[in-house]
């Protein structure tokens, strides 16, 4: 046993038969990402059922100095979920917390366990006229505690913000064990430093949530989706000016592709078409709705915006959806680029954030960088363009392999972020830090970033237990 005798005895009583497992085959899928890229080992997957339970599990771990690293739908992008190899750590899973407490409508609340599905706490706030306005291509199976953790933005960040935008209240378990009640909804509170929102974007290395409480919408009356083709993304840029300001509101998402993801797309995956019968270099994909009885038909608002754009030359042709199957159709595509990409060859994936106003024209000079200093790579540039976040992948050179890649992997993944950072942007605009950039995040950021990092896992974790390695480049 790696761990000190008699702490799983007591894991194991305070969950019960089913919430403690030191059996390897049940512990198996849990070691890994889903990405495959880390792998570790754990003495035990523990799965509390109730907050109480989760203090009391860390009050023991606490005691025998046993480091914890929570985890909720293990879908995250940077390995922030995935034990080191030594064995010494336990796995705590979120999954068995996933109780949806109360919705409220008249307040535009719900309150949820930590381990909810994304999906089910979608389907269950449409019963009451409601919607969480945060999806992603993964919400069958991420959790809303995971969400917090690592800040998720999803499709609708343009005008619903990311999860610091959507959490209310929380509910977590500090390194000691004690409980933060923080559910309650305040609109205002100066009670001091605002501990929600250290705890959002954590990562668990200050805390594990248990509870949330999220912002809701009113459910759509319909929405129209339009696929357009485009030049460049400056053209796309010039086209997200134009329905931001004719559309406010009621534009929720916009998103960029090339024709080498949607190509990608329509090879890999089935029952998908594409939108436009001819090809164009870039794709933008816009999202309008409406939500209120006396808001715009969202299609004839669709029609009578693009008209106008194409008049302006803002693009070349676009696509409008006259059903919700189209819609879905045009999601489908922008949902499975990950999915498509992975099944034509290995690529090393990075979330990055500059100024809005900046990105168009950080797609179009990085990517020709890059691909020069790395002879036969392909950048693929895709996603929020409205929110200045773009996933930049690098596709390996034809006929390579995983090892090819991983072998280049550091010094094109500093290229990048060099780049980033020269443009006053980010490293990781909405899936963390993880194991995955903690060098990167510890040799690009300011001296002072590091040491608020550094000093507030200090303070609330001296004995770094909880998931160790993650996030905070510690000294």
């Amino acid at each position: 046993m790696n761990i000190a005798t008699g702490a799983l005895d007591r894991m194991a009583a305070i969950v019960g038969p089913k919430g403690l497992s030191t059996d390897p085959d049940r512990l198996a899928p849990w070691l890994s990402d889903w990405r495959g890229r880390y792998h570790g080992a754990a003495a035990a997957l523990v799965e509390p059922a109730t907050t109480e339970e989760v203090s009391q599990i860390v009050r023991t771990a606490a005691a025998h100095k046993i480091p914890i690293v929570p985890q909720g739908g293990n879908s995250g992008m940077v390995g922030g979920a995935t034990p080191d190899a030594s064995g010494k750590a336990i796995l705590l899973s979120l999954r068995r917390l996933n109780r949806i407490r109360e919705v409220n409508p008249a307040a535009k609340l719900a309150v949820c366990d930590a381990g909810v599905i994304l999906q089910h706490l979608h389907e269950e706030l449409v019963k009451s006229g409601q919607r969480f306005p945060l999806t992603l291509g993964g919400k069958g199976s991420a959790t809303i505690g995971g969400l917090v953790s690592t800040n998720a933005g999803g499709t609708q960040v343009l005008r619903h913000g990311t999860m610091r935008a959507l959490v209310a209240g929380l509910e977590a378990v500090l390194p000691d064990g004690s409980i933060y009640h923080g559910l309650t909804a305040l609109k205002k509170d100066n009670r001091g430093y605002d501990l929600k929102q250290l705890l959002i974007g954590g990562e668990g290395t200050i805390g594990i949530v248990t509870g949330v409480t999220v912002k809701t919408v009113p459910a759509l009356i319909d929405r129209c989706v339009v696929w357009v083709g485009l030049d460049s993304p400056e053209q796309a840029f010039e086209l997200l000016q134009f329905l931001s300001a004719r559309a406010g509101a009621h534009l929720e998402g916009f998103e960029i592709l090339p024709e080498s993801c949607a190509a990608s797309v329509m090879t890999h995956i089935p029952g998908v078409r594409r939108p436009l019968e001819g090809r164009h270099p870039w794709y933008a994909l816009a999202e309008l709705v409406r939500d209120c009885a006396d808001g715009p038909d969202p299609q004839a608002l669709s029609e009578q915006l693009m008209a106008d754009a194409m008049e302006r030359g803002l693009a070349h042709d676009a696509a409008i959806s006259a059903n919700e199957a189209q819609a879905e159709n045009c999601w489908k595509i922008r949902d499975s680029i990950a999915e498509a990409e992975r099944a034509s060859g290995p690529a090393l994936q990075h979330d990055i954030g500059v100024p809005v106003e900046k990105m168009a024209a950080f797609i179009t000079s990085a990517s020709p960088v890059v691909e020069a200093r790395f002879p036969g790579t392909a950048v693929a540039a895709f996603g929020h363009l409205g929110d200045g976040n773009v996933h930049f992948h690098v596709k390996a050179p034809p006929g390579e392999t995983k090892a090819w890649m991983d072998a280049q992997a550091g010094s094109i993944s500093a290229l990048v972020y060099d780049l980033v950072t020269r443009e006053g942007g980010s490293i990781s605009a909405e899936h963390g830090i993880g194991q995955n950039k903690l060098s990167e995040l510890a040799r690009l950021s300011d001296p002072a970033h590091l040491m608020a990092l550094r000093a507030i896992k200090t303070a609330f974790d001296p004995d770094n237990l909880f998931n160790p390695g993650k996030l905070v480049p510690l000294a």
